[in-house]
């Protein structure tokens, strides 16, 4: 075998190996984030903790111990934990309101019952390998202005990105009249086939929403074939619902995608 040969070999071969791992390292094994995003909030905002992975187990616990925001004084405010979402792919989100009008113009950091060391280091940024520091500052504002009723979603696409890891799988939605940045839609999914429904928040952007799962994890999952139907229904910084869309039915991603190479 000629050298030339056996050392174009070896470079692929290195090559191929360094992609891969390089690929496998955007998938971490646990990891939180913490919502809302924004430093400054109203005085009865609503906070969503989302966990990874391994800190799903994390956001499984809560059902046993209580979460606190605590002041720069040390007054705690017991936050009141509305459910626990999980979704059809590495991802699990605490949905919580607090138990009392926060005070204003205050610093609030996060704070849970037997908090553990690892928790501790984890709750000083606002989302994994981030730089911003966790905190919130309420203004003088109690409450956000009311939600829209005349919200209405269309379907435009379904989007397929092949990765290093797996695929990146969407079915796109348009919004008419998006409320505001801050809204959070909780999204039911129903699979026709099982006549099963999965339910998470999500957030638009742009005006769009995006309804399936990235290459490491998200919200819903879909088969390869299959109909299924999606609705809405818009959700304050509150957590006050507004009235939900209609059902939306359309195909599997798989089967109606725009494909597109990730790398």
């Amino acid at each position: 075998m000629h050298k030339p040969f056996i050392m174009k070999k070896s470079l692929l071969l290195l090559v191929l190996i360094f992609g891969l791992q390089k690929a496998g390292a955007d998938c971490m094994g646990s990891g939180m984030t913490f919502y809302p995003l924004e430093k400054e909030i109203n005085r009865n905002s609503m906070f969503i903790i989302e966990g990874y992975a391994m800190s799903k187990k994390t956001i499984k616990s809560f059902h046993n111990r209580k979460v606190y925001l605590q002041s720069g004084t040390g007054e705690l405010v017991e936050l009141k934990l509305q459910e626990i979402l999980y979704s059809s792919f590495s991802l699990a989100q605490a949905i919580f309101i607090p138990s009392k009008t926060l005070q204003p113009n205050t610093k609030y950091s996060l704070k849970y019952e037997n908090q553990t060391d690892s928790e501790t280091i984890e709750l000083q940024h606002r989302f994994y390998g981030g730089k911003k520091p966790l905190y919130w500052i309420t203004t003088n504002q109690k409450y956000s202005t009311k939600l829209r009723t005349s919200i209405t979603t269309t379907y435009k696409e379904s989007i397929v990105e092949q990765y290093g890891c797996g695929p990146a799988v969407y079915a796109v939605f348009d919004v008419k009249n998006d409320p505001n940045k801050q809204a959070w839609y909780k999204t039911e999914l129903l699979d026709v086939s099982t006549n099963t429904t999965k339910v998470y928040y999500i957030k638009s952007n742009n005006n769009k929403l995006s309804v399936g799962h990235g290459m490491c994890s998200g919200a819903f999952s879909f088969s390869r074939k299959g109909d299924y139907k999606v609705r809405f229904t818009p959700v304050n910084s509150d957590g006050k619902t507004s009235k939900a869309t209609d059902w939306i039915p359309f195909k599997s991603p798989f089967m109606e995608s725009i494909n597109k190479n990730g790398f």
